[in-house]
């Protein structure tokens, strides 16, 4: 059994020992990978869960995220309480537990073939991802489905927003939520694109390496999976600067922040 853990903890944080602790108590057998993101980053954890969730990887899979700002009620919390527990069936038959907050469920809404409530506590403790959830998700991997409530309609989720920074790679390498075929450039077009208050030329092309170093390239990315039935990729696309780092040009800028195509 292969868990991926998403969450926004930090790197290097010990939340994430606690909470593999946990995980094994009930799943001794699993092989647990962990995965931080930003945080309060609900977009880059959902990103992440269809990366990881709808690509190839071992049969018996779950992703086990907790990204939970807390931002439903703008109110004083009750006992810590926060955003629901749900449960995804992929359908590549990947299992998906975590809290539905913001864009968590956005990029698998589509790709579902079933998508519930977990009635467990929405509170009880400020680490929930710890002291709450573990057994739930143990006893969804053991096909324990008692726990199940209410189906979630896909309309109660947002979409995924189309012009979003969704993760800064380890080289620099900006990708966006932006899909490949919803822009019609021919390649070596020259553009501009601004995110935040840099702008900065750009070339499309439609292979990151076929421009000439120094050249910040706007192209398909390495991230994406099938398009529903089709079978057609879906793939998004990234701002890579050849021998530089995209995000020090564009002024270090963080995750969920709006790309826009000038020209």
């Amino acid at each position: 059994m292969f868990i991926s853990v998403i969450a926004d903890y930090g790197t290097g944080d010990p939340a994430f020992t606690e909470v593999t602790q946990r995980l094994l108590m009930a799943l001794p057998d699993a092989q647990i990978h962990l995965l931080s993101v930003p945080a309060f980053s609900t977009l880059a954890t959902g990103f992440w869960i269809a990366q990881l969730g709808l690509n190839p990887g071992l049969g018996d899979r779950l992703i086990y995220h907790n990204c939970a700002p807390r931002q439903d009620d703008p109110e004083a919390r009750r006992d810590n309480e926060g955003e629901g527990l749900t449960y995804a069936l992929l359908s590549n038959g990947v299992k998906v537990v975590g809290v539905n907050a913001g864009y968590t469920l956005s990029f698998i809404k589509d790709h579902t073939k079933e998508l519930r409530v977990v009635n467990v506590s929405r509170g009880g403790s400020q680490f929930r991802s710890r002291d709450v959830f573990p057994p739930a998700a143990a006893a969804i991997m053991g096909e324990d489905f008692s726990l199940l409530g209410d189906h979630l309609s896909r309309e109660q989720i947002p979409d995924v927003p189309p012009d979003r920074i969704a993760w800064i790679d380890g080289y620099g390498n900006i990708k966006t939520t932006i899909a490949a075929h919803t822009v019609n450039f021919e390649p070596q077009t020259k553009i501009v694109i601004r995110i935040g208050d840099v702008v900065s030329d750009a070339v499309y092309s439609d292979g990151s390496f076929k421009v000439s170093e120094g050249t910040l390239a706007f192209a398909p990315g390495s991230s994406g999976w099938s398009r529903g039935d089709s079978g057609e990729p879906l793939r998004f696309l990234e701002l890579f600067l050849r021998g530089g780092s995209a995000w020090e040009r564009f002024g270090r800028p963080r995750v969920n922040q709006q790309v826009t195509q000038i020209a």
